[in-house]
């Protein structure tokens, strides 16, 4: 997936603006696996073989997006997935 094309695609859910986590990228920077999490919902969709899965919560599947998305996992520091979002991992905080 081109920089470029990412830097036109918003959440299809709030139309707020979304930031992408490069894991892999071709020669020409292209990226071929990595995510795209929403900055207001945190809506978490995956970017498989270069393509964004952006499908409505309705038809996604997380028992299939699962495996990927635990391989990333050392991707999102201090932070897990619920609902197909991005939240803070609450049994990583210090005990106070």
């Amino acid at each position: 997936m081109k920089l470029a094309t990412i830097d036109k695609l918003c959440c299809p859910f709030d139309k707020e603006e979304i930031a992408l986590t490069s894991i892999s990228k071709d020669l020409e920077e292209n990226v071929i696996e990595g995510f795209l999490t929403c900055k207001k919902c945190r809506r978490i969709y995956p970017i498989i073989k270069g393509i964004p899965i952006m499908n409505p919560d309705e038809y996604r599947e997380f028992k299939l997006e699962q495996p990927i998305l635990e391989k990333w996992q050392k991707h999102m520091p201090g932070k897990k997935i619920e609902n197909f979002r991005l939240v803070e991992d609450e049994s990583l905080k210090i005990k106070e």
